[in-house]
């Protein structure tokens, strides 16, 4: 895996990319996935939902962009080993722990 974007700046969310940001989505997108479950308790129906979908996706995409920005070396190193090792968080802790102090998590 080389990084963690495409050629033309676009985060590529593959699992290894989400679960070494997950930290950071949990935090900065919070309000996003809070109203998008919030949605889908009131109505199943998968339609009346779309837009708080939609607002988590562009939220988690804009935070891949700027985590690559701000210390995507260390992030493709994270993601990297992330994919190498099925993603198995024990595993990748070296990396987590350069990628953590490189991006440090702001609440």
């Amino acid at each position: 895996m080389a990084s963690a974007v495409d050629a033309v700046g676009e985060p590529i969310p593959t699992s290894a990319v989400l679960m070494a940001a997950s930290k950071h989505i949990a935090s900065k997108c919070r309000a996003e996935n809070r109203d998008f479950i919030n949605c889908k308790r009131k109505d199943p129906n998968p339609e009346k939902c779309l837009l708080k979908g939609q607002e988590v996706t562009t939220c988690v995409l804009s935070l891949l962009k700027g985590l690559h920005r701000t210390c995507g070396k260390e992030m493709d190193a994270y993601a990297g080993c992330m994919y190498y090792h099925t993603n198995e968080f024990e595993l990748c802790r070296k990396e987590q722990e350069l990628f953590e102090k490189a991006c440090p998590l702001s609440e």
